[in-house]
């Protein structure tokens, strides 16, 4: 009888800890959550890059406790369990609590390993802790690291106990905004485009045993040219006598072998290569064996893709985003990857991917990622689906000092951000780099985002573009130009708009962010009772299908022009951003994909055009007059002329034509509500959102209407929503 009620002490014991982790709080979820477990958390191998056969996942549930800043690590009393890899502030750690600048997050897991043969080595990693943390591995500390985006690891062997249970333990700080960090979006205040903090674990949390002797990495760097893929090695412990076996498979078949003495790098022939791109995403195998002496130490499986990133000029002179070796246009979304319930983690590697094929199946062959760094995973899934990155550095700045960290867009000098702040910033970015310099699929580091923390610009980007040859630096997206780096990116809400080629120098126009037009689903909110919004709030799904098709077809004309890469805001709704093609659960897409694709199509075979200017405007620093007529007066200006407060303003221009123009391009620098008339037929009747740059609008549906010899623009804006001083200008381009 008491074994029965020992046995039956046991099974309640262990069903009440299976029963213990439930997600937190009653905000709205993706399909996901409702199958994650403490037993299948994040289980997948999480170093595609260089995969090894035995390891160890230690997500799943840890002890955890809050304390105050000062606490010390034997002063600490675990609370509750929270379920790893998943930060404090998200419902899937089953904790949902808020954590301050001045708080302390512990951790705690118990764990064994089973080889501690005499050469072997236990590596610890963890994939990211946001956002500074010490680890002690059986009481005694292992090291600390600081940065929350990217991975890190520790050799733990002479740490480890003989045998038996090991522990190891965490403390972790976050600042989150009131610091000089590299926080992202996160906001201790969230509202508008700033979102819940994420703090601690919120990455994969891993064990691998290896011999003393073994491969840290392998980088493939292709050469398409030569049929070649070089293969960089870094050996951990290497006598420089050690051997090493390549095998290069192509489905499973052995195309290449190489067998030689280990050196830096090893070229490798490759015979009929198929060269890597969205329409064929083809990635090769690699298996490699590492010997001392016959034996074999070490066994790694890793893969790669034969393509080439450059700058190429197509036939008009438009300098181009080169992709083996051909002009691509890079047409994508700006992605956040933030989940209702699991905030920067998301719920699980399937959930993560469907986001990615949804993006593909809409058309799109292009995916920025916005100010945070992905797990490994991410972009080996984008390598196999044809799916281009730009990767964005995190950027950040202290909410305390915003007007010194947040530059202005004419700002004249950087931020003169303190030595420890610059130096810590250059090691995040370097890290970052050499984490995922590996992964074909990113064709461009973003190095500072709208003026966020931006310091010491021209040295920084000409260091990246040193530091990664092989890639385009993205120097400035959309704010505080220096004229550095490869492309001329600007932002532009919600309209089209670009930097005409010849403004650029040497460099590629992108348009880096526009769009997000805002459509909030009921039922599907973060939070209904909060601002929900877009740069442009839709009236319905019609309304919204309507102004999207406007803005992929005054793409086109911008193409045609040399615009050579366009992303839109944005993949999904987040918290209070209702600006997405999907809601924030991932429950309703509000465009039906297939529709999508087929506007989609289009641009990727926009033909270059040499456009010829119809009515010049004061775009470049040009000093342009015009005939207006201003609240009913007439009166002769230079434009962009200034107008003050509410008003109506008019203009009518007249000018001639010698040649049949198919595409039209008209310019606007206006505000509010613009009716623009050619030849008497309305062509533009909408509102106008002013912007730091000319809205672009396609007319060229109205082209038939241009005719030899005279012809006549008429534009009216009336503004008398805001009150705001408004610049009046225009232009059109015909080809």
């Amino acid at each position: 009888m008491k074994k029965v009620m020992l046995t039956a002490l046991a099974i309640i014991t262990l069903a009440t800890q299976a029963t213990a982790w439930a997600p937190k709080g009653d905000k709205i979820k993706t399909p996901w959550a409702e199958k994650i477990t403490p037993e299948n958390t994040w289980r997948e191998y999480p170093r595609p890059q260089l995969k090894r056969a035995e390891w160890t996942n230690l997500n799943g549930l840890w002890q955890y406790a809050v304390t105050n800043m000062n606490t010390q690590k034997k002063q600490v009393k675990f609370e509750g369990e929270i379920l790893v890899p998943f930060a404090i502030e998200s419902s899937l750690s089953g904790v949902a609590r808020s954590f301050l600048p001045e708080d302390k997050l512990w951790y705690r897991r118990e764990f064994q390993v089973a080889d501690q043969s005499k050469n072997k080595v236990t590596i610890l990693h963890f994939g990211a802790v946001d956002y500074e943390c010490n680890v002690w591995v059986n009481d005694k500390l292992v090291g600390s690291h600081k940065g929350g985006n990217n991975p890190f690891s520790f050799d733990i062997t002479k740490y480890l106990n003989k045998k038996g249970t090991q522990v190891v333990e965490l403390s972790v700080v976050d600042p989150t905004d009131t610091e000089s960090i590299t926080r992202g979006k996160q906001q201790l205040n969230q509202r508008g485009i700033w979102y819940t903090p994420v703090s601690g674990i919120w990455q994969t949390v891993w064990l691998e045993t290896v011999d003393k002797t073994h491969i840290r990495s392998v980088l493939p760097q292709s050469d398409i040219k030569k049929s070649i893929i070089n293969l960089n090695f870094d050996v951990a412990n290497s006598s420089g006598k050690e051997t090493v076996e390549i095998k290069v498979l192509d489905n499973g078949k052995t195309i290449a072998t190489v067998t030689q003495q280990i050196a830096a790098q090893i070229p490798v022939a490759l015979p009929n290569i198929v060269r890597w791109s969205p329409e064929t995403p083809k990635l090769y195998q690699l298996e490699i064996a590492l010997k001392q002496q016959n034996k074999v130490v070490d066994q790694v499986q890793s893969y790669f893709a034969m393509r080439e990133v450059s700058t190429v000029t197509d036939e008009k002179g438009f300098r181009r985003v080169g992709l083996n070796g051909q002009p691509i246009f890079q047409w994508g979304t700006l992605d956040q990857g933030w989940w209702p319930d699991g905030l920067l983690t998301p719920p699980s590697v399937e959930a993560m991917v469907w986001d990615m094929i949804q993006l593909k199946a809409m058309g799109f062959n292009t995916i920025r990622k916005h100010i945070k760094v992905e797990p490994a995973l991410y972009y080996y899934y984008a390598d196999s689906l044809g799916l281009m990155l730009w990767q964005d550095m995190p950027s950040g700045f202290a909410n305390p000092r915003r007007e010194l960290e947040f530059i202005e867009h004419d700002a004249e000098k950087d931020w003169e951000a303190p030595a420890d702040v610059a130096a810590q910033r250059q090691t995040e970015l370097n890290e970052m780099i050499d984490n995922l310099r590996f992964f074909p699929s990113i064709t461009a580091w973003v190095i500072f985002n709208e003026g966020w923390g931006q310091h010491n610009t021209k040295a920084i980007v000409e260091w990246a573009q040193k530091k990664d040859p092989t890639r385009h630096i993205n120097g400035v997206s959309g704010w505080t130009e220096r004229f550095v780096g490869d492309m001329y990116d600007i932002h532009n809400y919600p309209a089209t708009s670009m930097i005409l080629p010849e403004h650029c120098g040497n460099r590629i126009s992108v348009l880096g962010e526009f769009g997000g037009l805002g459509l909030p689903v009921q039922g599907h909110l973060w939070n209904p009772n909060m601002r929900n919004w877009g740069y442009k709030n839709m009236d319905g799904s019609m309304d919204f299908v309507n102004d999207y098709a406007r803005l992929i077809y005054d793409l086109e004309t911008l193409i045609a022009q040399g615009l050579s890469a366009a992303i839109y805001t944005q993949t999904t709704d987040v918290e209070g951003e209702v600006n997405g093609f999907i809601t924030y659960d991932r429950k309703v897409t509000k465009i039906p994909p297939a529709f999508m694709h087929i506007l989609h199509s289009k641009l990727y075979n926009v033909i270059p055009a040499t456009g010829t200017t119809l009515i010049a405007d004061g775009q470049y620093g040009k000093k342009i007059k015009r005939e207006i007529e201003l609240n009913g007066v007439k009166k002769t200006v230079q434009a962009p002329f200034e107008i003050k407060g509410n008003a109506t303003v008019k203009a009518v221009h007249k000018f001639n034509v010698n040649k049949t123009f198919k595409n039209l391009s008209l310019w606007l620098n206006v505000n509010d509500y613009a009716k623009v008339k050619l030849n008497g037929v309305t062509v533009l009747d909408q509102p106008v959102r002013y912007t730091r740059h000319y809205n672009q609008y396609n007319i060229s549906n109205f082209a038939s209407y241009l005719q030899r010899g005279e012809n006549v623009l008429e534009i009216e804006v009336t503004q008398k929503e805001n009150g705001r001083n408004m610049l009046f200008d225009f232009g059109l381009i015909g080809f």
